[in-house]
């Protein structure tokens, strides 16, 4: 099994001892869990507007797939971590504006008790590249 890291400064660096991304044996790339980190400012935006987040996040997943060679419609699987399920039906409204309902990959929500930085959302995916 080929292993390639997954870097580009058009998403946030890592604020840990992880990598934005790895490709998998050239078929697949495994995104970590995005936040909504400006990449330009180096900090969390919108920090009481979930919307808001979630665009920011779908950004930085977009930024980050694109580096891996790519995109939204190549994406089989996502995880959606939320700091409170109340949030649920404004995440997925912003969510289905890059996964259409006919062709949206396979996703688990769900709420956790805190999320890094104090963010109300973060999505992780899985790619086919």
């Amino acid at each position: 099994m080929t292993r390639k890291v997954i870097r580009t400064d058009n998403a946030p660096a890592p604020v840990g001892p992880y990598n934005q991304a790895i490709a998998a044996s050239g078929q697949l790339v495994f995104v970590a869990g995005q936040i909504a980190i400006d990449p330009r400012l180096g900090d969390v935006v919108y920090t009481d507007d979930v919307k808001k987040q979630t665009e920011q996040v779908m950004a930085n997943l977009e930024a980050i797939l694109t580096a891996a060679g790519a995109n939204f419609q190549k994406v089989v699987k996502t995880t959606v971590f939320l700091a409170d399920m109340n949030d649920f039906a404004a995440v997925n409204a912003v969510y289905a504006k890059y996964f259409p309902e006919d062709t949206a990959p396979a996703r688990a929500c769900v709420q956790v008790s805190r999320l890094p930085k104090d963010v109300l959302v973060e999505i992780e995916a899985i790619a086919v590249i």
